[in-house]
């Protein structure tokens, strides 16, 4: 990524990605942590006792904004501007590989590349980190936070990983606490 584009991404307050080394966790303890991950509870439980996962442990972790206001649920595209819908369609169905071939290939020598730098970028980091899903394209609950570039540094990216308030519940097989 060149210095320009890292630049943006500062300013987008998501410097502190660009220190986390890349994961190279094995699968049998990726595993055993998503096993112990009690997802209504947002609670991690541990040979060494429980933790609870909160926005603000996350913020601090990742170096990512966790206050200030959160984004909406998802985008109604029939509420949508002219522009916005276009914006939409042309980000419909990507998936993080294409993203991530856009994102290094568009320029950012003028305001308007520069904005759309972001919100690709913007689309990435929720892909790839904050909001993965089994769906390996962008849904409306991707899109969201792109229309709103205003003050986008200042939301609330830490609560994109409380999957309490995303509304997730318990995993297929996974019991109640205490069944």
């Amino acid at each position: 990524m060149t210095e320009e584009k890292k630049a943006i991404v500062r300013d987008l307050g998501f410097g502190g990605l660009m220190h986390i080394p890349p994961l190279r966790v094995d699968h049998q303890l990726l595993r055993e942590l998503a096993n112990n991950f009690k997802l209504g509870e947002n609670r991690l439980k541990t040979g060494y006792g429980s933790f609870q996962i909160t926005q603000k442990k996350i913020g601090h972790a990742l170096g990512i904004n966790a206050t200030g206001d959160l984004f909406p649920e998802k985008v109604e595209y029939k509420k949508l501007s002219d522009d916005d819908k276009i914006i939409y369609r042309r980000f419909q169905g990507k998936t993080l590989k294409s993203l991530t071939d856009e994102m290094m290939e568009i320029g950012v020598g003028n305001e308007e590349e520069c904005l759309m730098f972001k919100r690709i970028f913007i689309l990435y980091i929720q892909m790839a980190f904050l909001l993965p899903t089994t769906i390996n394209k962008i849904s409306p609950v991707h899109l969201a936070p792109i229309f709103k570039m205003d003050g986008i540094s200042e939301r609330n990216w830490g609560a994109c990983f409380d999957l309490h308030g995303q509304g997730h519940h318990r995993l297929p097989g996974e019991e109640e606490e205490g069944n």
